[in-house]
């Protein structure tokens, strides 16, 4: 055997190894004995460089530390799921598909756990590893490929014995630490005097957004993939069928999935995973729920946000036992004053919880909750802390009432409470509390994601009075910065470079950065269209024009009227413009000539790549699907077209060729 041929043998037993322990979980050798086999290939290589190829396993840790993540559009929304908080709510999904599919058929589902962990796209061209991303907004993730490429359970390479390897294949997976490994990690940090993780679900988000792949590789991640994205040179029938795919390939995919039949079935499934959610070696917070059959999915479709095929069951809430030590009120960006308790620390379902929402002072008084009370608390949906109950029995002589203040915490302004509202509200708009609240949602990731602009650096800026309004962002010169505690020259001009970038921005992120009430980022997207991204008639629309916007309701129209009746409020957004911020056109303005129309495109098409295609009728309104159905408008046949031309053809779906696609376009 020459050199070329030993080499070639050893990164086979290495990736059949990988294969064996991440996808089989049948281990066949001891670690000892892989790393062994690992040292070997790194060896040979270095002696003999020309035989090195980029999806070695020692090309893992190749790339050097990067400035900063550069971005990717996905070409198919990464949807989040829709939530059932318990068996009723299931149920009721279960009836709205079979109502939309005008069935009374069991449908089949497939469930499987659902991982707390950190939703990254894979993308594969010709069985090759080439890019990696996190999900980010569902449209534009950051580009995380070399830090992915150091997870051993990701190969960069499909294996040789898969069906057959697509042209293109982008795979959806959740990042996750194990609890054994979160623990290790967290044990090293503390013996480096490093700040410990809170939970295992920031573990894998800060590993996985290092700039220095080297530090990811040092990070125990794993990886089970579950969903497609855009996959071009294959076609399957069922979602089942594409997972039993991605095992053949040698992509992890969770070993707990399960085929049954009826949502009675997918329940007591969804029961038994939430009686061993502790005994799984990673933290699960539910399970997801999704209709077998690809050819159902596309007649279900999706919403704005989720797809309408699939809802995520979470478990309910764990609960611990602690003491209530204060109770203090916070005022957030709108001027809602919200009593919050501040907890003897105590872990929940992984999470050293310290404090806990006590909503408003009508539930403080109906729970009769009181500084001192030994108390039950849960983290909602596995998420945000708060007291169930007080247990009366634990009580002492020493425990104290709460009231919420008569004045604000923080400008010592007289709070209001609104007719028909049990919230407590600080009217003053000079309210220090309000304008950091307000700052720091115009900056937040979804809104104008100026990067470097985090929470303490924002309080200094409103303290030294340097910002008081959102506008004031584009006046902060780099003198002012470097002057404030813990900042340089170098991180000054980072952050003003940050602000220069994000003037170039959409209508929707500027105004759901603004903070308009009830205004979130799926209405933002909505009054984009409606619009077409002019600020100006939006500012001077009537009630009337936003009643008439669908799913825009009366509530929603008030809030925007009173926001642009302030006239301190047109001000601000004029003020941002005359200091450089621009709107970019977002594709979904573009005039959507086929709105409404689903196209699937087959054989090779010469003018236009198919991801091209994909995106200019997107673009246009219309939808990119991979699979012929009923509700399909357009096949786009090129040459070498196989089954899915056979298929329109039966169905009577229009079929057209490329030039008449592309006469269609324009």
């Amino acid at each position: 055997m020459n050199i070329s041929e030993k080499i070639k043998s050893i990164r086979e037993k290495i990736n059949e190894h990988n294969y064996q322990y991440y996808v089989l979980d049948n281990p066949i050798i001891s670690d000892g004995e892989y790393d062994k086999l690992f040292l070997e290939l790194e060896s040979l290589e270095k002696q003999n460089p020309e035989f090195v190829i980029p999806e070695s396993p020692t090309q893992r840790i190749g790339a050097k530390p990067i400035e900063s993540f550069g971005t990717v559009t996905h070409r198919i929304t990464m949807m989040s799921l829709a939530n059932a908080m318990d068996t009723n709510e299931l149920k009721a999904f279960d009836k709205r598909l079979k109502k939309k599919l005008k069935t009374d058929d069991e449908l089949e589902y497939v469930i499987e756990p659902k991982l707390d962990g950190l939703a990254v796209e894979l993308i594969y061209e010709n069985g090759i590893f080439v890019n990696g991303s996190t999900r980010g907004d569902g449209n534009i993730g950051e580009d995380i490929t070399s830090n992915l490429k150091t997870i051993k359970a990701i190969p960069l390479k499909l294996r040789d014995d898969s069906t057959s390897s697509p042209r293109l294949l982008e795979v959806r997976g959740e990042v996750f630490i194990r609890k054994n490994d979160f623990q290790d990690l967290n044990t090293k940090r503390l013996q480096s005097n490093e700040q410990p993780f809170a939970n295992p679900r920031n573990a894998a988000a800060g590993s996985l957004r290092q700039l220095d792949p080297k530090v990811t590789a040092n990070r125990a991640l794993s990886i089970y993939c579950y969903q497609s994205g855009l996959v071009d040179g294959i076609d399957f029938k069922t979602h089942l069928e594409f997972l039993e795919f991605l095992k053949s390939c040698g992509i992890p995919v969770n070993p707990e999935v399960k085929i049954v039949k009826g949502i009675d079935k997918a329940i007591d499934f969804h029961k038994k995973l939430e009686i061993k959610r502790n005994q799984f070696p990673y933290e699960i917070d539910g399970s997801v729920i999704k209709v077998n059959s690809l050819s159902i999915r596309n007649e279900l479709g999706v919403r704005s946000r989720s797809p309408r095929w699939a809802i995520a069951g979470k478990f309910k809430a764990q609960q611990v036992t602690t003491i209530i030590n204060d109770i203090f009120a916070s005022v957030g960006r709108t001027g809602a004053v919200t009593p919050v308790a501040r907890l003897e620390p105590v872990e929940v379902g992984g999470v050293t919880v310290t404090n806990a929402t006590l909503h408003n002072q009508d539930e403080i008084n109906r729970k009769d909750i009181r500084i001192g009370d030994t108390v039950i608390i849960e983290r909602s949906g596995d998420v945000i802390p708060k007291v169930v109950k007080v247990i009366q029995e634990k009580r002492t002589d020493n425990t104290k009432a709460y009231h919420l203040p008569a004045y604000c915490p923080e400008c010592d302004s007289e709070l209001n409470r609104p007719e028909n509202e049990v919230v407590y509200r600080c009217l003053n708009y000079s309210c220090p509390a309000k304008i950091k609240g307000n700052i720091k949602h115009f900056v937040s990731k979804n809104a104008l994601d100026i990067d470097g602009l985090g929470e303490k650096l924002i309080d200094q800026l409103v303290n030294e009075q340097i910002i008081k309004t959102v506008d004031d962002l584009f006046r902060i010169n780099k003198d002012q910065l470097a002057n404030l505690e813990r900042m340089g020259n170098k991180s000054a001009d980072n952050i003003i470079e940050s602000i220069s970038k994000c003037k170039q921005t959409t209508f929707s992120r500027f105004i759901y950065g603004l903070g308009i009430r009830h205004v979130g980022e799926h209405t933002s997207k909505l009054l984009e269209k409606a619009f077409n991204s002019d600020l100006e008639v939006f500012i001077k629309c009537s009630f009337e024009d936003l009643e008439s916007i669908e799913e825009v309701g009366p509530i929603v129209a008030d809030s925007i009227i009173g926001f642009w009746n302030d006239e301190s409020n047109k001000k601000i957004a004029n003020e941002c413009f005359s200091l450089g911020v621009k709107f970019k056109k977002n594709y979904e303005t573009a005039i959507q000539t086929l709105l409404g129309k689903t196209f699937v495109f087959t054989g090779s098409l010469k003018i236009f790549t198919r991801a091209e295609a994909k995106k200019i009728v997107e673009k246009l309104g219309a939808r990119a699907s991979n699979s012929i159905s009923k509700n399909t408008d357009y096949l786009v046949a090129g040459p070498g077209s196989g089954s899915k031309l056979g298929k329109a053809k039966q169905l009577g779906i229009k079929i057209i060729n490329e030039g008449e696609f592309e006469k269609l376009i324009a």
